[in-house]
């Protein structure tokens, strides 16, 4: 092969790296790549947060083969919408020329200034509206804990709870480096899936087989909110496409499977929850009665192990969400004061500006979890998450046709694709006006 050959055949090869991530130690530059085990456990650790906690609750009424096929397709949805942000970092990190961009950037550069009031708008609704339904259900099994190593017959405060909550596992981000939180949030990953493997193990002792033979279709579509929630984790797909340096293979691969890790543990979850409840507990449900699978799991017959499993299981569950928004809160305004050209001695004011309205409102009012997720599902994650995505690939790849520069693709489809998602969309949030008009009514 000539030299010419050899040229044109790179020319034609695609370039997966944009960049490398350099580490200047005082003495000399060293990459530090990013790895798709650490990318795959972030994206993980950030899916498996409170929406796992409540999908048994909204699931039940419908049965366990309806919520199934609507748990799959709404993870389906979520990784295409996924793609499809991670598209749009790639493309604006290479026309830009920048190693790191975030949301807010990304939308300026495409929807304009209008698209970024009400994607910031969105964007901050939804990070404090979740942190305050984790650092709620998060307090309230931290508090249950402390109560029983010091052996205190009452329960602890909720407000104690949630503010040890917030504390801990804020204060480990706030003082760890980088590299030790994404350490950390790995063994908190690996500490959730073995319990959950417990938890299946004890019980699926428990299920009925008669139980997934219920089937009520027309109950399904309200599970959707709650549903979009817990396998929502788009706020940290520009996070690992800076951590993957670009590289469009190693992103796809992040974002599938640890999309996937938690659809299963989903999906066996909601199986084995559904499977163990009596008809009667199921019409109790109808009449505004709450189901709360831990309370479930607790009174069951495997013994005191599976309380002990469900709240690990539980807190460390909360905990790597928890991580996941938080970072996506850092980029956010790192990214507001980057442009504003506004500078902090410390860390200490951002980590403020983050943890503390959450806390604040977790202490004040503490049992607004249900409802925190049902809203943010349906308003805040079907623009994050569905429109505003979907816009923008459609207006860069308008944009792409009409130049010669370099863009790469992640999602196929065209134009077919970016409405269904839209639709999709605009479908869910119209769902829920409606069911709030009639229950208003």
């Amino acid at each position: 092969m000539t030299p010419m050959q050899t040229a044109i055949k790179s020319n034609q090869q695609e370039d997966t790296r944009l960049f490398s991530n350099l580490e200047f130690d005082g003495k000399r530059l060293s990459h530090q790549p990013g790895s798709v085990l650490g990318s795959t456990a972030l994206i993980a650790g950030t899916t498996v947060g409170a929406g796992i906690l409540a999908l048994p609750a909204v699931t039940l009424p419908s049965g366990v083969v309806p919520s199934t096929v609507l748990l799959i397709a709404v993870w389906l949805y979520t990784l295409v919408s996924g793609l499809l942000i991670a598209e749009a970092s790639v493309n604006t990190m290479r026309l830009a020329g920048r190693a790191s961009v975030g949301m807010l950037a990304m939308i300026e550069n495409t929807l304009g200034f209008m698209g970024v009031r009400i994607a910031g708008g969105t964007y901050l609704l939804l990070h404090y509206a979740l942190l305050v339904a984790y650092t709620t259900q998060g307090g309230e099994i931290l508090g249950s804990a402390i109560a029983k190593v010091l052996g205190v017959q009452n329960t602890v405060p909720a407000w104690v709870g949630t503010t040890v909550f917030t504390l801990l596992f804020g204060g480990i981000m706030y003082f760890g480096r980088d590299k030790f939180v994404e350490k950390l949030n790995s063994v908190f990953v690996a500490i959730v899936l073995a319990s959950f493997l417990g938890l299946l193990l004890l019980a699926g002792g428990q299920v009925k087989t008669t139980q997934f033979l219920f089937q009520n279709w027309s109950a399904v579509g309200s599970a959707v909110s709650v549903m979009s929630v817990a396998l929502f984790y788009h706020n940290i797909v520009p996070v690992v496409v800076t951590q993957l340096e670009g590289d469009t293979h190693k992103i796809r691969q992040s974002l599938f499977i640890g999309s996937v890790i938690p659809l299963i543990m989903f999906l066996a979850w909601n199986a084995v929850i559904l499977g163990s409840v009596s008809p009667e507990i199921m019409q109790n449900t109808g009449n505004g009665r709450i189901f709360d699978p831990l309370q479930l799991l607790r009174s069951g017959g495997a013994g005191e192990w599976l309380g002990v499993l469900v709240s690990i299981f539980s807190e460390f569950a909360i905990a790597t969400s928890f991580i996941g928004f938080v970072y996506g809160l850092l980029d956010f305004f790192q990214e507001i004061f980057l442009a504003t050209k506004v500078e902090f001695s410390s860390r200490l004011p951002l980590y403020s500006m983050i943890l503390l309205p959450p806390m604040s409102f977790g202490v004040i009012n503490p049992k607004i979890f249900f409802t925190a997720l049902d809203y943010v599902g349906t308003f805040n994650i079907s623009v994050l998450g569905g429109i505003i995505p979907a816009l923008m690939i459609w207006k860069q790849r308008k944009g792409q046709e009409n130049s010669n520069k370099i863009y790469q693709q992640l999602v196929p489809g065209g134009q077919v694709t970016l409405t269904v998602i839209i639709c999709l969309a605009l479908a869910i949030i119209g769902k829920q006006i409606w069911s709030t008009i009639i229950r208003n009514s």
